[in-house]
């Protein structure tokens, strides 16, 4: 729910699966992960992936340093919250690629963007979910109506996955995918000022500071030891169209 009550809106058909190129340091990176258009109703065609999803994000959650949801003692984040918020439109979940086991050139492993001809549960292929799922996003109006043409996203990437630089190739993947989902622009309402990653990697992919929203947040100090207000910037890049 926003200020302006549910925002809900999904493409009617389903855009194409790419593969992307991983650069990390981590010895046990693949070359590429690829991506995949889900909403709830895809998502839940595959036993466990929602409820695993949701178990991260929860985590996430109750860490108390990046999203603006906040979970009290006895008052669990639930499944229902989780669905509401994170697939109130569509998502992409990125899954890591598997080299073959032959040695044989791996056809899905291809220039950023290239379309793959394989489906989510091919991507899989056999292994659970912590093993293979690298991490997600939703995008979705930021606006309703007569602004919905801008949109917001939200990312994840599972503790054990991080350090492989899926959050940098979530993000080029977002401009990807935002203006071929129907949008023109995206705006980040809060990006937290000591979320210093994230600062930089918008800023490298030319999305501009909007504004500085004093006190915006109530966040967990990253000791852990009590709380304290941070500001946040919002940040906006308008999508360049998609190529022919």
């Amino acid at each position: 729910m926003s200020a302006y009550g549910a925002i809900n809106s999904s493409s009617s058909s389903v855009l194409p699966s790419t593969t992307w190129q991983l650069v990390s340091k981590r010895p046990d990176t693949p070359k590429y992960l690829t991506l995949h258009h889900l909403t709830l109703g895809r998502a839940e065609k595959f036993p466990g992936l929602v409820d695993y999803l949701h178990g991260v994000f929860a985590a996430e959650l109750e860490r108390g340093l990046t999203y603006p949801q906040e979970t009290l003692p006895g008052q669990p984040y639930t499944r229902a919250q989780f669905d509401g918020y994170f697939f109130a439109a569509d998502a992409l979940v990125a899954v890591l690629g598997q080299s073959p086991a032959d040695g044989t050139a791996d056809p899905l492993d291809g220039p950023d963007g290239s379309a793959v001809p394989i489906g989510f549960a091919e991507a899989v292929g056999g292994r659970t979910w912590e093993e293979c799922i690298a991490g997600c996003y939703y995008v979705k109006p930021n606006y309703p109506g007569r602004s919905s043409h801008i949109c917001n996203a939200g990312f994840l990437v599972p503790p054990t996955q991080r350090g492989r630089g899926v959050g940098t190739v979530l993000a080029r993947s977002y401009l990807h995918y935002g203006p071929r989902l129907g949008y023109e622009a995206s705006v980040f309402n809060l990006v937290y000022v000591n979320n210093i990653a994230s600062i930089k990697l918008w800023e490298a992919l030319d999305f501009t500071k909007a504004g500085r929203i004093p006190r915006a947040g109530r966040l967990r100090k990253a000791d852990g030891d009590g709380e304290e207000f941070v500001d946040a910037w919002v940040f906006y890049r308008r999508f360049d169209a998609p190529a022919a």
